[in-house]
């Protein structure tokens, strides 16, 4: 494959992963993945094995940072806006991305409805992983963006939260293992849409400072475990003196480190 030409000046080339991988993203008008993503990538350590799926991909920074990590992953990119389709598949051209090019798989997906799910391959109980950073406020609870690509990226549709959970229910084979990255505001929400569908769930705080409340959650789950819940010792973003990230987020954002290398988390 060519190398890529220069973007265009309404994208830009963002690099993550201590420039393992090169993200092409619009400037405006969507929604730019940036710590959340890389995080949710290193929910799986770098030994996971099998068929991933990044539900909600935008751009695919979650999921080529998983397949950077995990060299025996293969990772589908399901996004429903065409344009961030387009800008993965542009990414995917980029010599930095050479190493997991042919394991990476940007698709064009409604994965809120069993169709759109079909139509773009992703059958029923056939990914061993799933992931997602999925919209988080209610329709009506905030001023949404102007742009409605963006407003999509934050703003749920009807059928909710629970229904990005049905989805990878869908999706997952037994024994799957789903990472989810939501704020912490909809805990009362994440708990029960993972009810009847996930167990053996793990929750992660991310807190911005020591002695600040958690702002994010991050929850991974087992499709089908009866096993309990687990609340984790919350991962600290920020060192206390400055905005430098602490050692740990410093391993993961810069040198490719999954949580479990890092802090309690399962590997």
């Amino acid at each position: 494959m060519t190398e890529a030409l220069a973007e265009p000046e309404a994208f830009s080339v963002d690099a993550f992963l201590g420039g393992r991988v090169e993200a092409v993203q619009p400037r405006a008008g969507h929604h730019r993945s940036g710590l959340d993503a890389v995080l949710i990538a290193a929910a799986f350590a770098d030994g996971a094995e099998g068929r991933a799926v990044d539900l909600g991909a935008g751009a695919g920074v979650a999921g080529f940072c998983l397949a950077a990590r995990a060299a025996a992953v293969d990772v589908v990119l399901a996004e429903r806006e065409a344009e961030l389709v387009d800008a993965a598949l542009r990414a995917l051209e980029r010599p930095a991305n050479a190493a997991y090019r042919d394991r990476a798989h940007p698709v064009a997906a409604d994965i809120l409805t069993a169709a759109g799910r079909r139509q773009a391959g992703l059958l029923p109980a056939s990914f061993e992983l799933a992931l997602m950073n999925p919209p988080f406020y209610e329709a009506g609870a905030v001023r949404s963006s102007p742009r409605a690509q963006r407003a999509a990226a934050h703003v749920l549709t009807e059928a909710g939260l629970d229904g990005w959970f049905r989805a990878a229910a869908a999706v997952l084979a037994p024994g799957g293992i789903l990472a989810a990255i939501l704020p912490t505001a909809r805990l009362g929400d994440l708990l029960p849409a993972l009810d009847g569908r996930f167990g053996g769930v793990h929750l992660l705080p991310i807190h911005p400072r020591a002695r600040q409340p958690a702002l994010r959650v991050i929850a991974r789950a087992t499709k089908g475990s009866r096993a309990p819940l687990a609340i984790l010792p919350g991962l600290i973003l920020h060192d206390t003196d400055g905005n430098g990230f602490s050692a740990p987020l410093s391993a993961i954002l810069r040198e490719g480190a999954a949580l479990c290398d890092v802090h309690p988390w399962p590997a």
